[in-house]
């Protein structure tokens, strides 16, 4: 259990490549693009691809799930975008928070396309935006949010939309979605383990045990009380981060015959604990990281 693997972790299945070649496809059919980032680590949710891929459409960037987010981190996410120019609004799909300000700042970012479109007398043509972005990261979500009817389809896993649909969401304005789609390989393994975190990786691809390792690392680093908090221990600053799942299965009385905690029962547990934010609002992306 001490010994973790950090091995880059490659997955790419057939149908994400097939979504970029949807999104390459489709774009002409568009006129900007809205990205849904998990707002607990922004930067590693961004697939490096799509901006690539999407060229100089304008882009808006949903900082989803804020209400299990950091608010601290968050502010400074939102100035980060900001300052690069990216329109950008912090919401939660689930219950509907600050989606009340996508449309009129949609309206604000193609404010000179509308006008065009005025001039030229197709003031009735909808506004297209494609929706993109990693599996699990809330598109669906914000979809159901916006078109007012539960038509996209919501799972707590990654990869559930499989083609391209259309949803109209408001008076002249029309959205795209898109499968969930990851990148070839994640070159830096701290970003892998975040998606795993997170759930935007297939749970297959990592063992529950080591990849609850992982992020125990993390927030014994980063939320320590967090986690005092939630399962009531203390004083494990020096313990490794496999004692501290066995103290956490003793603790929610996870035991087996012959008095062995049973590990991969509390890493499940503790996985699917931070992914539905009970463990409290939790950021693992900075932007000191990308200062530093």
């Amino acid at each position: 259990m001490s010994d973790t693997i950090k091995q880059n972790v490659q997955w790419f299945p057939g149908h994400m490549a097939k979504t970029r070649r949807l999104i390459k496809e489709s774009l002409p059919l568009v006129d900007a693009v809205t990205e849904i980032l998990d707002a607990r680590m922004p930067i590693s949710s961004m697939n490096p691809e799509i901006h690539e891929l999407i060229g100089s459409k304008p882009l808006i960037v949903l900082l989803n799930k804020c209400d299990i987010a950091d608010e601290n981190a968050t502010k400074q996410w939102l100035d980060y975008f900001s300052k690069q120019a990216v329109a950008v609004l912090a919401v939660d799909c689930r219950t509907g928070s600050g989606l009340n300000k996508y449309v009129p700042l949609l309206r604000n970012v193609l404010k000179d396309k509308i006008a065009r479109n005025i001039e030229k007398g197709m003031a009735g043509r909808p506004i297209r935006i494609m929706v993109v972005g990693i599996p699990n990261t809330g598109k669906s979500s914000f979809i159901n949010k916006m078109a007012g009817r539960n038509r996209a389809k919501v799972a707590d896993k990654a990869g559930v939309t499989r083609q391209n649909q259309w949803f109209v969401i408001d008076n002249g304005i029309e959205l795209l979605d898109t499968p969930g789609v990851l990148w070839p390989k994640f070159d830096d393994p701290k970003v892998g383990d975040r998606l795993a975190f997170i759930g935007s990786v297939k749970d297959e691809v990592f063992d529950n045990e080591t990849l609850a390792v992982r992020l125990l690392e993390v927030l014994k680093s980063k939320y320590a009380d967090r986690l005092t908090e939630r399962y009531k221990i203390t004083d494990f600053e020096d313990l490794e981060a496999w004692e501290v799942l066995e103290l956490i299965g003793k603790k929610r009385g996870m035991m087996m015959r012959g008095g062995e905690v049973d590990t991969l029962r509390a890493s499940v547990m503790l996985l699917d604990e931070y992914r539905a934010g009970k463990l409290g609002k939790i950021t693992l992306d900075t932007v000191s990281e990308l200062n530093g």
